[in-house]
């Protein structure tokens, strides 16, 4: 048996906002007893010092498959770049310019919300990087895509063809395609010619997202699109084989035409393991394809709606059968009424945690939460604070007044929805910081911008309720072990920070750093 006292520390256990300690003990990597220093008898132990410590943080909305095909794309996130100019000197700046016709020049992370232009980029413009070489870089959002000419010739792509289902090729006045990809479906078109990587590649380059995680404190994570992968389970396997920490649950893209195969309680089971399955009811703020009630500011348009009720359907009963979560991703407000409507009469399939989650969930009325909470079916919320806080332009631009006051309600959602957490959606925001937890506690507990406007302040909350909701309420909501709370029988995972979070000025929470991270009772990371 191996155990380890440590003392002298501002203990957060995540079991309630009130709920601090002073000194912990782990005993073979778990924790053994929590407490007051006051009962430590005189015995060795670690001192931290006087420093806060928090559980191990939990992100369950994030995307790292994503991060490891993206690897070679060039950061064209804010606040690195803020404009068109700016973007194209990025792109010129790709490794591979110049390097041969076949070789993919790939960006990410640009918002043409911050541009002074005040317009997307389009094939026109990224011709200006490369006209012989394929060029593709993706909106901040992760929706919309724009390539250049070339890209556009080697995927077919004509005034003749016809948009994708749940997509659109955009067009410029006389018809021809501009190189705008709005949506999945149409991003996939050019997206799905870039070379394709090795298993044993990919998972190098997850296990090389370990210090990435460990450095932000994050000892659980939930990839939301972990098919981004052609093999995700063994690659997530072999990447912790080869060094990654963090515990990692795996949501598969429903695609109706090639369901997953029937799950083993192998694949869902042990520190990397299968929780559901990840279904797109709609689009997104940014680019106005969020499925809406309400009609855009100065438009007639209400969003994309990209998944069928027949699709829907079939996605519950595969989870249904294999026991497993769905994972709704449903931004505008009739696209999560509709979830609701279509599955609220439904049995629950999951005793320990909603069988349904709802991902993002921007615009949420209080008669939507009454809806959820009165269904049969059992309902979780992932939401954020880190979009409005980065993409305020393009929602100030998106959403009408009365949509702004009931956008992103976490003091509501707090207080009424128990299965709730904030999660980063990494990098599918326009933050190349977007998985710093401290960034979204500042936005959530301040609700302003990072310009400093206004983002609803009425439904801001404080800064053990945001902790919380990437600690003790965030392990309710998905598959991820005994880990978030500092309590006997949980895993001996925790964070120690540089300064006290819970006492600094809020301007200043987003400075916190992680100077430790701990699993298992191990010491991980030391910055």
């Amino acid at each position: 048996m191996v155990s380890e006292l440590f003392v002298n520390a501002k203990v957060f256990t995540g079991r309630g906002e009130t709920d601090f300690a002073s000194a912990f003990r782990i005993t073979d990597g778990s924790f053994s007893w929590v407490g007051d220093q006051s009962r430590v008898r005189d015995e060795p132990a670690v001192d931290l010092a006087g420093r806060t410590v928090l559980p191990g943080l939990l992100d369950v909305h994030t995307h790292p498959a994503a991060l490891a095909t993206l690897m070679d794309a060039v950061d064209c996130l804010p606040p690195k770049v803020t404009s068109l100019a700016q973007l194209l000197d990025q792109l010129r700046a790709h490794r591979n310019v110049g390097a041969g016709v076949d070789q993919w020049i790939v960006g990410r992370g640009y918002d043409d919300a911050r541009f002074p232009e005040r317009r997307p980029p389009t094939a026109r413009d990224l011709d200006q990087v490369s006209t012989r070489q394929p060029v593709i870089v993706k909106r901040c959002d992760g929706h919309t895509a724009v390539c250049n000419t070339r890209a556009l010739e080697l995927a077919g792509i004509t005034s003749a063809t016809p948009d994708p289902a749940g997509g659109r090729f955009e067009r410029d006045e006389q018809g021809f395609p501009n190189g705008i990809l709005t949506e999945l479906a149409a991003v996939r078109a050019v997206e799905g010619l870039l070379p394709t990587l090795g298993r044993d590649e990919l998972a190098d380059r997850l296990a090389g997202l370990n210090e990435r995680f460990l450095s932000r404190g994050i000892v659980g994570l939930c990839d939301l699109r972990a098919s981004t992968l052609p093999d995700p389970l063994w690659t997530f396997r072999a990447a912790r084989q080869r060094g990654l920490r963090p515990r990692c649950t795996l949501y598969l893209e429903w695609e109706p035409d090639r369901p997953p195969a029937e799950l083993s309680d192998a694949d869902r089971s042990g520190q990397v393991r299968i929780g559901g399955l990840k279904l797109f009811m709609d689009g997104a703020y940014s680019n106005r394809t969020a499925w809406v009630n309400d009609p855009y500011p100065d438009s007639c348009e209400h969003g994309i709606r990209t998944l069928s009720d027949a699709q829907a359907r079939a996605a519950v009963d595969w989870a249904r059968r294999n026991q497993v979560q769905v994972a709704v991703h449903a931004m505008g407000d009739r696209a999560l009424e509709h979830v609701v409507e279509l599955f609220g009469a439904d049995e629950p399939w999951l005793a320990d945690r909603p069988a349904i989650r709802l991902e993002h969930a921007t615009l949420v009325s209080a008669e939507l939460i009454e809806r959820v909470n009165s269904a049969r079916m059992s309902f979780g919320i992932a939401t954020h604070t880190i979009f409005l806080y980065a993409e305020y332009d393009s929602y100030r631009a998106n959403l009408s007044a009365e949509q702004a006051r009931i956008a992103y309600p976490i003091h509501s959602l707090y207080h009424s929805v128990r299965p709730l957490a904030l999660a980063s959606d990494c990098p599918a925001t326009a933050w190349s910081d977007a998985d710093n937890v401290f960034v979204s506690v500042k936005a959530a507990v301040l609700r302003r911008a990072h310009n400093g406007a206004d983002i609803g302040q009425a439904e801001a909350i404080t800064v053990p309720q945001a902790l919380s909701l990437y600690t003790g309420r965030a392990r309710q909501i998905a598959p991820l072990g005994q880990v978030g709370l500092i309590a006997p029988g949980y895993d001996g995972s925790f964070v120690v920070l540089d300064r006290d979070v819970f006492t600094i000025a809020h301007e200043d929470i987003d400075r916190v750093q992680v100077d430790e991270t701990w699993i298992g009772g191990s010491q991980v990371y030391s910055r």
